[in-house]
């Protein structure tokens, strides 16, 4: 329930719909685990990532901006357990269209840099692996303001492109993602005027 209780209530500070002149600061944060038992013996998967993010909104409907995202995650392979690390980081888009006062719809379009670093250990030994490359992805949400620039995001998930190579090896890893009704993403964000 703890878990559930958890996975409900990700805080993610985003960008709020595009308000001309303003610069916004916020990320994600995100958690979730799986827990299986197969024949008594149980299995683990963990993740964590962290999105920074900072924009300036030059017109009422455009926003341009970094990304940067963190992630850790460990599961059980074979014998022992697998331990990867990410970062990213990149310039994305945003272009807004707002609905009412209250509701704003809005895309964001972003590209990067990405790395990896595994670490597969069994019992006392470990082997590390590195992997870089690039990314490029696209997410719609919807915005709700509740007061003073206040106010909370919603996606149902994007599509992400990503590929990476290993370092001193001929090892490829070429990674789409098509999430549209399989997440869910909910934020806080804020807004802060310019002078």
């Amino acid at each position: 329930m703890k878990k559930i209780l958890v996975i409900a209530t990700i805080t993610a500070f985003g960008m709020v719909s595009a308000q001309k002149n303003t610069l916004l600061l916020g990320g994600n944060i995100g958690y979730s685990s799986d827990n299986t038992s197969i024949s008594g013996k149980k299995s683990e998967v963990e993740s964590f990532s962290f999105t920074p993010t900072v924009g300036y909104q030059f017109s009422d409907h455009w926003t341009v901006g970094l990304n940067s995202t963190i992630t850790s995650g460990k599961k059980p392979v074979g014998e022992g357990s697998l331990k990867e690390n990410g970062f990213a980081i990149g310039p994305f888009v945003r272009y807004a269209v707002p609905l009412s006062q209250t509701f704003a719809v809005y895309g964001d379009l972003g590209a990067g840099y990405q790395n990896m670093k595994d670490t597969y250990t069994i019992g006392a030994t470990s082997s590390e692996r590195k992997m870089n490359g690039f990314y490029a992805n696209f997410t719609p949400a919807l915005f709700i303001n509740f007061k003073n620039g206040f106010g909370l995001n919603f996606n149902i998930g994007g599509i992400r492109y990503g590929y990476l190579k290993e370092d001193g090896a001929d090892v490829k890893n070429n990674k789409f993602n098509f999430s549209f009704g399989k997440e869910v993403g909910v934020g806080i964000s804020k807004n802060f005027g310019l002078k």
